[in-house]
């Protein structure tokens, strides 16, 4: 039996190509106990964020489970083998090591942000109650969660901004001086715009708004915020008076269209609306920011800010890269040991 993992991220896929193989937060579960039925393999783990998108699986042929990943991605159709170039493979130890960098954040377009250690576990969790899972991701799973901690206690990876909604909030700031005066629209209620919508109120925005399909935890997420919850049949109504929109929702076609923008072009007085799009599928229509005055900014374009921080941190990665290193051997040798009695 081998370790695989079978995936694409920021580094190695565009957006685009990302949001076709991206799966719905709430059915990794689903996804993970599918493909155990697919040849070739014995245990999933499916995770998929906003950056990437990776299938680790015990594998009893690691070609046949590999074009069985490939194929359940692709869904109806069959697999490009043009997209073969964006996936990356993982095999045994460097599928153990990879998955710890993930988890410690080293392999995230924010180097050392943490939203991705509560994304590889609800992953996890959710492929654990499909039943989807066996003694050795079990292991590998449990065995990354510690390297994690450890990471992130013994040094200092985490300084600085740490996630991508703080990223979003720098680029803002960069385009209108500072967020004093500013309005704030907020579409999505979860976490990421949860985190966003604090970061903005820290740099002093004057208000923000929060639209979600569901008014209760857009009321929710308001209350936190001191903002104001909008119905989600009313937001244009609020886009006419905005400076920044950020969108993070779970929609898998476009929230906002360009005609949504031209309707109110004129209520705004055509002033400068910037707009980050921290979703995945995305959530902006590319077309929005042919508009004149209209600035849209993509999780491809946070990455340059991104690459900013990773620069500055590169001691704190290799004391975190050898925590890493001893971990995996001895996970490794762990495995080796029981194989052998």
């Amino acid at each position: 039996m081998d370790l695989l993992c079978l995936g694409l991220n920021h580094q190695t896929a565009p957006v685009d190509v990302r949001e076709r193989f991206a799966v719905s937060a709430d059915l990794l579960g689903e996804a993970s106990k599918d493909l155990t039925e697919k040849p070739g393999i014995e245990e999933v783990v499916v995770l998929s964020t906003c950056n990437r998108m990776e299938v680790y699986a015990l594998t009893s042929e690691i070609s046949v489970a590999e074009q069985s990943i490939k194929q359940y991605l692709a869904g109806d159709r069959p697999f490009d083998e043009r997209d073969a170039n964006h996936f990356y493979k993982k095999v045994d130890n460097d599928t153990a090591r990879h998955l710890c960098r993930v988890v410690s954040g080293l392999d995230s377009m924010v180097l050392g942000e943490t939203e991705i250690f509560g994304q590889v576990k609800q992953a996890y969790t959710q492929a654990l109650e499909a039943a989807a899972t066996g003694g050795t991701l079990n292991k590998l799973f449990q065995k990354s969660f510690s390297v994690g901690k450890k990471v992130r206690t013994q040094t200092s990876i985490q300084g600085g901004q740490t996630s991508v909604g703080s990223v979003a909030v720098d680029l803002a700031e960069k385009i209108f001086g500072h967020l004093k005066y500013s309005e704030v629209l907020v579409i999505g209620a979860g976490e990421m715009s949860y985190i966003t919508a604090q970061r903005m109120m820290e740099r002093g925005a004057k208000k923000i708004y929060v639209v979600n399909r569901s008014l209760e935890n857009a009321q929710k997420l308001a209350e936190k915020m001191g903002g104001e919850a909008v119905s989600f049949d009313d937001w244009e109504r609020v886009l006419a008076k905005v400076d920044v929109v950020v969108s993070s929702t779970g929609a898998t076609e476009p929230v906002v269209r360009p005609e949504h923008v031209e309707s109110v072009r004129g209520k705004r007085k055509y002033r400068p609306l910037f707009m980050i799009d921290i979703a995945m599928p995305r959530d902006i229509d590319p077309d929005v920011g042919k508009i004149e005055e209209v600035y849209v900014y993509d999780l491809d374009t946070l990455k340059l800010q991104a690459d900013e921080n990773r620069a500055k941190r590169h001691e704190q990665v290799q004391a975190c890269e050898k925590i890493i290193e001893n971990e995996v051997q001895k996970f490794s040798n762990q495995q080796r040991n029981e194989h052998t009695q």
